[in-house]
């Protein structure tokens, strides 16, 4: 259902996703113990999981929703003795403002392929080199070499393909020392950006993620590594993302994505992630709950090089696993 609404300011998808949400919640429209999930939240508001992934995370943190033994969130406070409700929440007919309806769709149709790119190139390059032939990808998509032009371009200036001496679009390989360099660029930025922004970190959502972090660390680890995605976004933006200068947000937003993407293909190949993680973004957090921003700095640094080599030992593994059946038409593998 969508409604009229005076314009709103520009915001991120995440943002819009967040406020849709909210409003239905707070309007009583989506009920106490009803289970959200990502997938059917993205198709209702036709937009992908990132940043339906990112508002969750969101209200969990200001308590409006939260997780609970399944899959998913469950509307309402924690501890509040909740039954899940898995009805199916398009039955529901969510309310859309018209202007947050037009924010969502009104993206320009580089936008529209570009997650489908982003996360087929993600799943090549861990495997080898690959070249991105532009007339196979305009085809594949039905688009223009203009818009395919567009979405090489964001994808080069988020490192994530080159051009070769050829001219051609390459992606890949990643190997031990790209990580390397991705991480020395995290190490670089983050723990200098965390204590830059310290003063500006907002206290009750860091204190929620300390809490949330605390009650996953005793407790049956394996069932949460599913969710390290969010949670890991959810420390970036809450203790590194306050930090006033937009330019190495942005630097730091850029760099994360190529390794972002590479953490979830290996553990969508079955890699296990290792739950010492969890304790180690516990401490990042729990020294800033403690005031103590330049510890906590130094203890970022500790979990980007842990975190470095817990990802290269896992590269390893997948060198020795045959590379995947590409669908996608318009990558190419070079030998």
């Amino acid at each position: 259902m969508i409604r009229n609404r005076p314009a709103q300011n520009t915001q991120r998808r995440y943002e819009i996703a967040e406020q849709i949400l909210r409003e239905n919640i707070d309007g009583g429209l989506l009920p106490a113990g009803l289970v959200l999930l990502e997938g059917p939240i993205a198709e209702i508001l036709q937009t992908s999981r990132a940043p339906v992934q990112r508002a969750l995370a969101r209200l969990e943190s200001d308590g409006l929703i939260h997780r609970f033994n399944g899959r998913g969130f469950l509307v309402g406070p924690p501890n509040a003795g909740l039954v899940p409700d898995r009805t199916d929440i398009k039955s529901f007919g969510i309310v859309i403002a018209r202007d947050a309806d037009e924010a969502l769709q009104s993206r320009s149709s580089w936008e529209r392929i570009y997650n489908t790119v982003e996360a087929d190139v993600a799943g090549c390059v861990v495997f080898g080199q690959y070249r991105i032939i532009e007339i196979e990808l305009a085809n594949h998509f039905k688009v223009s070499r203009t818009v395919v032009r567009d979405v090489l371009g964001r994808l080069h200036e988020r490192g994530l393909v080159r051009k070769n001496q050829s001219s051609h679009w390459i992606a890949g390989p990643l190997t031990a020392q790209t990580i390397k360099d991705h991480f020395a660029f995290r190490r670089m930025l983050e723990p200098s950006a965390l204590l830059a922004g310290a003063e500006n970190i907002d206290r009750d959502r860091l204190n929620d993620l300390f809490v949330r972090l605390l009650e996953m660390e005793g407790s049956d680890v394996g069932e949460h590594l599913e969710n390290l995605d969010a949670l890991q976004s959810q420390m970036i933006d809450i203790c590194v993302m306050t930090n006033a200068n937009e330019k190495m947000r942005e630097l730091i937003r850029n760099n994360l994505l190529p390794l972002d993407a590479s953490e979830r293909l290996l553990r969508h190949l079955g890699l296990p992630s290792d739950p010492t993680v969890i304790t180690e973004m516990r401490l990042i957090v729990e020294l800033l709950v403690r005031g103590a921003a330049k510890a906590a700095a130094a203890m970022l640094e500790a979990h980007l090089d842990a975190a470095m080599r817990r990802m290269i030992a896992q590269m390893k593994i997948v060198s020795i696993i045959p590379g995947p059946t590409v669908t996608a038409d318009y990558l190419t593998r070079v030998e």
